[in-house]
């Protein structure tokens, strides 16, 4: 009967035990799904505003204008048509507003059902004009005027632009470099500075520390893990921030760098914690022979244990690598929040995760804006995923190499 009710009781915890692992794996697909769903969905909308188009006159030999284009036109930084393949006319910028400096209010007739006709007249009498003006006014009818077509936003957009400006009129931009490269400076300085000491700091509380210093050194140490990132970005802004601006003598201290080294400081009770405990689970048999054929402490220590514990210690620098791309807050407070291309540790740059957190709250449900940050969610998936794949090859290589 006991024989019985313990089967019974295994068949129940093991079927809970799947359903929940067929749940994890459910919900981590819908996530995936949804994300890219939402994310890849920026490249079926217009590069220009919604609801507005761009007029031009009807003798004008320019069929499309890029997204960037269209906001270097706006700015004033193509002034000719010539440089995007038409004649050589000074470009006429003309904004919708600008109807109301040349015709009184009431000539609009109500309901403003006489503004497309106006519209039409300013745009015909222009050759070199270019019109940004709501799609619902446009004078379709007017044969002197040509809408240009709408330009979906490209590939080569997103990923090759270097502007992200999302709230730009009448193109906005969303040029991932800046982000990309940001984030990259950041976690990757990040990692080189917190790797050496965490490893330092791992080999010496295994091996090297007595069980007295041990017990002192570790809950303090996971201790540093439990403190909120808030926290930390409040002490790289009132501590570090400073002390880079001074010492260094820069216009101001928000930089990569300054992230760089809050983002090793977070990172280091992870890499500490998991590596000593994959060193100190090493046979104690394989310590033993290594010392028994004559090799020294230190010989033991990189020739056999490090080797050894090559599995952990890769886990360990992939969840700090993890902690540092994934790293939100702190880092929105202390890089500066610059979405430019980095050129060096000593300039302000703008991470992916804090570029999302710093817009979501702003960009609406299901625009362009918020579909954008939903991409840049796909993109550090991806990178991270990267990274977790690499270091799994890179640790079966090493245990083939040791067997």
């Amino acid at each position: 009967m006991n024989k019985l009710f313990r089967r019974i009781t295994e068949r129940i915890i093991e079927s809970i035990f799947t359903l929940s692992g067929s749940i994890t794996s459910l919900a981590i697909l819908l996530i995936i799904a949804f994300l890219f769903k939402e994310g890849f969905g920026l490249f079926q909308n217009s590069a220009v505003e919604k609801g507005y188009v761009l007029c031009v006159h009807a003798t004008n030999p320019v069929e499309r204008i890029h997204a960037k284009e269209i906001k270097d036109i706006f700015d004033s930084e193509i002034t000719n048509w010539k440089a995007i393949g038409g004649k050589d006319d000074e470009i006429m910028l003309f904004r919708f507003n600008d109807i109301f400096s040349l015709y009184a209010e009431e000539e609009f007739g109500e309901d403003y059902e006489l503004l497309p006709q106006k519209l039409g007249e300013v745009i015909s009498r222009n050759p070199a004009i270019i019109a940004f003006i709501p799609e619902k006014y446009a004078p379709a009818d007017n044969h002197a005027i040509k809408i240009l077509p709408s330009q979906n936003i490209t590939l080569l957009d997103f990923f090759g632009g270097k502007e992200w400006m999302p709230t730009a009129t009448p193109s906005s931009q969303f040029g991932v470099l800046p982000l990309i490269s940001g984030t990259l400076w950041v976690s990757i300085f990040a990692i080189l500075i917190a790797l050496p000491l965490g490893l330092g700091v791992a080999i010496y509380m295994s091996e090297l520390a007595n069980e007295r210093i041990r017990k002192i050194l570790k809950p303090a140490i996971e201790l540093l893990a439990g403190i909120p990132s808030v926290v930390y970005g409040f002490f790289g802004l009132v501590v570090l921030v400073p002390l880079i601006q001074k010492t260094l003598h820069l216009p101001v201290g928000e930089t990569a760098l300054a992230g760089s080294l809050i983002l090793a400081i977070m990172a280091l009770p992870t890499i500490i914690t998991i590596a000593e405990d994959a060193m100190r689970n090493t046979p104690k048999a394989m310590r033993e022979a290594s010392l028994a054929l004559g090799a020294t402490h230190w010989q033991t220590i990189y020739r056999v244990i490090v080797p050894y514990a090559t599995s952990g210690i890769m886990a360990a620098i992939v969840l700090g690598i993890g902690r540092a791309i994934g790293e939100t807050m702190a880092v929105l407070m202390v890089t500066g929040n610059a979405a430019i291309m980095p050129h060096s540790l000593f300039e302000s740059v703008r991470t992916i995760p804090a570029t999302i957190a710093a817009e979501l709250g702003e960009a609406p449900a299901g625009g362009i804006h918020y579909q954008a940050l939903f991409l840049l969610g796909c993109i550090l998936f991806v990178i991270t995923m990267i990274i977790s794949l690499s270091a799994e090859i890179i640790s079966k290589k090493q245990q083939n190499k040791g067997l």
